[in-house]
């Protein structure tokens, strides 16, 4: 293989000192150190988000919005903070816009029963072939109960969405367009800002899954000016458990709840009962608090960062992991693209339409046997079909291996791996 080039020469941040944050990146599995490439799937907690959840645990332990103590009064405080600190970080115009869930699967699917109520029969709903299951199953039981009709939006040979056939479908006016920003197996990028304008354009409803962008990319949901934005906590250096429904005020305050009780009530009796106003009547019984508070320590922890250094990190890295695989020789790249066709600025250039993963198979070997290798050399990759059978049928694939990377991946993870991989290629092949 050629020898590597720097990737240190537009970087500018004391990378070692930012992964040095990350405790869980400091051990050894066997006689080799940890090489994390799973960020996808989910990412490593800086020592800030684990001190903020367990200083609330240690002292100030206590339900949200139901007590007059002290206790109560410091949690709730902390809780809603985080609640304004998203707003500011998405660039939502109110922080009642902001509902906490557990994760994006359950903003989606809030989304989509939400709406049971606006969906008649025929209703159109396009979803992007390379989504996540958790962005198309909730469609598909929505259109169970309403009769509504789903379309998946082809791909093109390359794996980018088709704009051709998008706009083809559009044609069908309809109802919700439901996108992924970035793709969880491929990395691949959407111009989710053109989509979205062409599906409001027709009327649409639109909802991107953020996902796997959040970390990587400033979101700004006033330009992509979509109706909902969902993503989760710990793909973006929080914790499990806590997630984020992004809505217009307007559309979120037609959402038929999909859980009732506790938090989200304003008045019971056996004749009525009436539900609270936004963000409470979307957010019922006991909420994952300290998971909140380790989110907000994660969103702080982000802008503190010279996030356009980082990026511009990222992107160098992952551009010699493809690089690098291709060089080995007998793997298939997947998702990879080389035009310069995007309505996003941040691939504007050609070289960001893919963020954060590279998919890819060992030719001839199941992707299966390929990580349990690499496991055995102190190597995680996922393998299998991420969560999006659907891309990998129009693939032609059972699955395939996944390598993703974070703000904390360095040089040496990459080349680890690479070494790996290579050692697993001499063995199979």
């Amino acid at each position: 293989m050629k020898p590597a080039s720097s990737l240190s020469s537009a970087v500018l941040f004391d990378h070692q000192a930012l992964r040095d944050q990350f405790p869980a990146l400091k051990q050894t599995i066997g006689d080799h150190p940890l090489c994390y490439l799973d960020t996808a799937a989910t990412s490593q907690k800086p020592q800030a988000v684990i001190d903020a959840m367990t200083e609330y645990y240690q002292l100030n332990n206590a339900n949200v919005h139901r007590a007059a103590h002290q206790l109560s009064a410091r949690a709730t405080q902390q809780y809603e903070s985080v609640r304004l600190q998203v707003a500011e970080f998405i660039h939502a115009q109110r922080q009642d816009e902001i509902i906490f869930t557990h994760g994006t699967t359950e903003s989606i699917n809030m989304v989509a029963y939400g709406l049971t109520s606006q969906i008649k029969p025929n209703d159109v709903i396009l979803i992007d072939t390379a989504a996540h299951h958790a962005n198309i199953v909730p469609w598909q039981e929505l259109a169970k109960r309403t009769g509504a009709v789903i379309k998946p939006i082809p791909l093109t040979t390359n794996a980018q969405l088709d704009i051709t056939a998008f706009d083809q479908l559009l044609a069908l006016k309809p109802k919700v367009v439901t996108l992924c920003h970035v793709s969880n197996a491929l990395g691949t990028l959407n111009p989710v800002n053109e989509l979205v304008a062409k599906a409001k354009a027709v009327g649409a409803l639109t909802l991107v899954d953020g996902a796997q962008a959040i970390a990587h990319l400033p979101v700004d949901v006033q330009l992509i000016d979509c109706d909902f934005y969902v993503f989760s906590g710990h793909k973006m250096y929080g914790p499990t458990g806590v997630g984020i429904l992004y809505g217009r005020y307007t559309d979120l305050d037609k959402l038929t709840p999909m859980l009732t009780g506790g938090e989200m009530i304003k008045t019971v009796s056996f004749e009525q009962t009436e539900f609270g106003a936004l963000p409470n009547r979307l957010e019922a019984g006991t909420p994952a608090i300290a998971e909140v508070i380790g989110l907000g320590a994660a969103i702080h922890f982000l802008q503190q960062l010279p996030r356009e250094q980082i990026l511009a990190h990222e992107q160098q890295l992952l551009r010699y992991l493809q690089q690098q695989l291709q060089q080995l020789g007998a793997i298939e790249l997947y998702g990879i693209a080389n035009d310069k066709h995007s309505g996003d600025k941040h691939c504007a250039d050609g070289q960001r339409h893919n963020i954060g993963a590279v998919a890819f198979n060992l030719q001839g070997e199941h992707h299966q046997d390929v990580g349990i290798l690499l496991d055995q050399q102190a190597v995680a990759v996922r393998c299998g079909h991420h969560c999006a059978m659907p891309l990998m049928t129009s693939l032609n694939l059972g699955g395939c291996c996944r390598a993703s990377i974070g703000i904390y991946t360095n040089k040496q993870d990459v080349d680890q791996f690479i070494h790996a991989l290579n050692t697993v290629k001499e063995l199979l092949l």
